[in-house]
């Protein structure tokens, strides 16, 4: 008998039986390799007369290890498994080994379903006319595309995306970033989107009621020829910032060999409420400080979960076929008689669901990448090893004139003149000009230019065109796409209203913040 590493050929599966020169059966998970230690030679064919690699079941695994039979191998080689192996004849055949990680890494078994979430009245006015995944972020980003490119960037190429509220312009975005004629390439994959509609029965005749309930009522496409080969299903939310390897957290999955894992973060009591709260441990083990961990004692759900395929499958159709969300129902509920996991993520992590977190996170972006005098960002779209996605638009680089940028993201297609921008984010196509300030302020940008002779037309008639007019101030404010704001404006917020409802008038104010509604106009002369 020889051996080689082969990472192509087919393997026998962990419980199979092989036979060592003792003439003794040992379970597959057992043979391993150790430093200083010869690999088991292993020879003949099984007690019983039949081929090597017979399949055994997982009782039969553990009646081997009880005998005796499996003795051979220490307790420290078993924790210490990195190779399994094909048994073959002597006759022009070796024996083939290959890491477990291969197998285990593998993104063309894992399916991600991203969910759009319901109606994002926390999120509102901002998705008064789109879907939470399709609110922009960043300048020139969308929320969708942060799972998306977490997607790709951990080899995933198999995605669905389920809709509901809203979802036209998440609908168009998708189709031009994630096509397969000009957008990002995804080899064998697909990007699908799933939006609510009606099927024959009771059932199929309402809306989503919940995260579950999304993923029961489109529960066929896991077994369809696309989901023939997918071994765990990846449940993602479309309105979260972050960075993760998705990988990383399929393979803590498998190897443990959890029914279903649940990614978490350390917090503090602050926000408990706000989250699913798994229970309240030592966040040192997470390379926390002493003091770190001190305040942050619990770890928290992310909504970001990973299930074994059938189990997913059964969970929804037949053990728990009226719940309707993840998890504050079937996750609990699976609890009772299921191994569930918790991987825990000590990184940035957002949940962009309030005005408030959105804009904060948003500014928060602003910080400086590298400098002596503080921090860099906790999050930030310039990572060349792990880039974020989004739709080709083809704008030229931004025209800034005799203007003063202060930690600021400005996006491109922009035009500035005489302007003072500090501590803000500037969308794409933005049209400031001359002699305003914005501080705090996050800018959504166009969905397209208005040519110079329409700007000129408009001004000409007393009318306004898309983006802020000359000696306009505004701080502490969100303006949302191709909005109109006049000459000489004030937008401060200075009596300090913390909400407000004043759609007639073109804004709201939420949490204190300033929200200028998508194509609204804001009159010159006007004060807020």
């Amino acid at each position: 008998m020889s051996f080689s590493h082969s990472p192509t050929l087919p393997l026998l599966r962990q419980g199979d039986m092989v036979m060592c020169m003792n003439n003794r059966m040992v379970p597959l998970a057992t043979v391993c390799r150790l430093p200083g230690r010869p690999i088991p030679r292993l020879v003949g064919t099984s007690r019983d007369g039949q081929t090597m690699g017979t399949r055994l079941d997982w009782q039969s695994y553990l009646r081997c290890l009880r005998s005796g039979r499996g003795s051979m191998v220490g307790a420290a080689e078993k924790r210490l498994v990195v190779q399994m192996a094909i048994v073959t004849t002597d006759v022009g055949t070796e024996v083939k080994f290959r890491d477990l990680d291969l197998e285990r890494r593998n993104p063309g078994t894992v399916v991600a379903v991203i969910l759009g979430g319901g109606a994002g009245t926390r999120l509102f006015p901002l998705t008064k006319r789109r879907a939470k995944p399709a609110v922009p972020i960043g300048g020139a980003y969308r929320l969708i595309d942060v799972p998306m490119s977490n997607c790709i960037n951990s080899g995933i190429n198999k995605v669905y995306i389920l809709t509901q509220f809203n979802s036209a312009s998440l609908n168009r975005h998708l189709a031009r970033a994630y096509n397969f004629s000009n957008g990002v390439s995804f080899g064998d994959g697909f990007v699908e989107v799933l939006a609510a509609t009606q099927t024959p029965g009771v059932e199929g005749k309402r809306w989503f009621q919940g995260t579950a309930d999304a993923v029961r009522q489109f529960h066929w496409l896991f077994e369809d020829a696309k989901g023939k080969d997918i071994k765990d299903v990846l449940i993602l939310s479309g309105d979260h910032l972050y960075r993760m390897d998705y990988m990383d957290f399929v393979q803590d999955h498998r190897q443990s060999g959890a029914d279903i894992t649940i990614s978490c973060m350390p917090m503090d009591d602050s926000d408990i409420f706000c989250f699913m709260v798994i229970k309240e441990v030592d966040t040192s083990v997470l390379g926390l400080s002493k003091e770190e961990a001190a305040k942050n004692p619990y770890i928290a759900s992310m909504g970001v979960y990973v299930f074994k395929k059938e189990l997913l499958l059964n969970l929804l159709r037949w053990r728990f076929p009226t719940a309707n969300d993840f998890g504050s129902e079937i996750i609990p509920a699976s609890a009772k008689e299921f191994f569930i996991k918790a991987y825990l993520f000590n990184d940035y992590w957002e949940d962009i669901g309030t005005i408030k977190s959105f804009f904060e996170a948003n500014l928060a972006l602003t910080a400086h990448v590298s400098a002596f005098y503080a921090p860099p960002p906790r999050f930030s779209f310039y990572d060349a090893t792990k880039p974020t996605y989004t739709s080709r638009r083809n704008l030229p680089p931004s025209k800034v004139d005799n203007s003063k940028i202060v930690d600021s993201i400005v996006s491109h297609g922009t035009f500035m003149d005489n302007c003072l921008i500090e501590h803000s984010v500037i969308g794409i196509r933005s049209r400031i000009s001359s002699n305003v300030h914005l501080k705090d302020t996050v800018m959504l940008g166009a969905d397209y230019y208005e040519t110079d002779a329409e700007t000129a037309s408009l001004l000409a008639e007393g009318r306004v065109p898309i983006g802020i007019g000359e000696n306009t101030k505004i701080r502490n404010c969100i303006i949302d796409k191709n909005a109109r704001i006049g000459k000489n404006v004030i937008i401060s917020n200075s009596d300090g209203i913390q909400e407000a409802d004043r759609s007639a008038e073109g804004f709201y104010i939420r949490s204190g913040v300033t929200i200028i509604l998508k194509n609204s106009t804001i009159g010159d002369g006007f004060v807020i």
